[in-house]
């Protein structure tokens, strides 16, 4: 058991969370001070760790540099003021699905932004359903993944029926869908699309029935809102006259997607505080997972092992 005192540090991407995270364990969270050169360097500069078990806590949400130099320079901040362990707690990292090459002259951005974090001086890395799970492979300090998926399956349980069918709006997101299937004792269908760009997402074809049942597409994250858009077009082209609830643990809402969202007619869009939301509407509901984050770091701190989160049955 680690016998150094327990200091959340919160960046500025995550400074709400931070906070709830530090109230869960009743150590509070300390912030940074943010100075900025007029050519824009960022130079934040922490109180007192010398001799703690340091748990810094910074999303790399848009704008995704920025926000990881913060955290680049915050854990070596920690580290040359002598910690005497330093966590970098990411709820959603960036460069995650840049995880291989696939064209000829590009780099595998998730080693490295691992490689820097590890440099910087962080000795451990927890994150929250990464977009694929080889970033522990390409991390050479050891990687603990945790999940919302039992915290968005409870908020789910308020707008689903019994006949639900769970989506998942391509290839990619079948083993999530599967999980939230569990939760809600509901099938599981699929989309298979393709990407023209960024932006712009075709669905081709729906691998499953969803006529007449309430449809909840699962996703890790929403960025553009283009894949969730080319999934509900396809479902309400096949028939499904059904409300239709999307779900996913982070939500980045780039380029105009929440307006993109509420032009779909959808029942419910439900995200994580992962990303911290400025504005909402009635339709986006946030939920915290504040909880599971504290949880993980009281584990971490008494070098206990973490428990597998449970799918809770509805």
């Amino acid at each position: 058991m680690s016998t150094a005192p327990l200091r959340i540090i919160s960046g500025s991407a995550s400074s709400r969370l931070a906070g709830a995270v530090g109230n869960h364990l009743g150590v509070g969270s300390n912030g940074c001070v943010l100075q900025r050169f007029p050519d824009g360097e960022l130079c934040p500069i922490v109180e007192n760790v010398c001799g703690t078990d340091v748990y810094v806590v910074q999303s790399t949400a848009p704008p995704v540099n920025e926000h990881i130099i913060e955290l680049l320079l915050l854990l070596n901040a920690c580290r040359r003021a002598r910690a005497a362990r330093v966590t970098a707690v990411i709820p959603y990292f960036g460069y995650a699905r840049q995880d291989r090459r696939t064209a000829p002259g590009q780099a595998i951005g998730s080693a490295v932004v691992t490689d820097a974090i590890a440099n910087a001086g962080a000795d451990r890395l927890v994150v929250v359903d990464p977009h694929t799970l080889g970033l522990e492979a390409r991390c050479r300090i050891p990687v603990e993944t945790l999940t919302a998926v039992p915290i968005v399956a409870c908020e789910l349980a308020t707008e689903l029926a019994d006949d639900t069918v769970v989506v998942a709006p391509d290839l990619g997101a079948v083993e999530l869908a599967e999980h939230y299937a569990m939760a809600v004792r509901g099938s599981v269908a699929m989309v298979r699309k393709h990407r023209e760009s960024g932006t712009t997402v075709s669905a081709l074809e729906l691998m499953g029935d969803a006529r007449g049942h309430l449809a909840v597409i699962v996703d890790d994250m929403i960025t553009t809102g283009a894949t969730i858009e080319a999934a509900v077009k396809l479902l309400r082209a096949r028939g499904s006259t059904s409300d239709i609830v999307v779900a996913a643990t982070h939500g980045l809402f780039v380029h105009a997607a929440a307006s993109r969202l509420r032009d779909l007619g959808l029942r419910r869009v439900l995200v994580t505080d992962t990303v911290e939301h400025e504005n909402t509407t009635t339709m986006i509901r946030v939920c915290s997972i504040a909880s599971v984050l504290a949880e993980a770091i009281a584990g971490l701190h008494t070098d206990q092992p973490l428990l597998e989160p449970r799918i809770p049955a509805r």
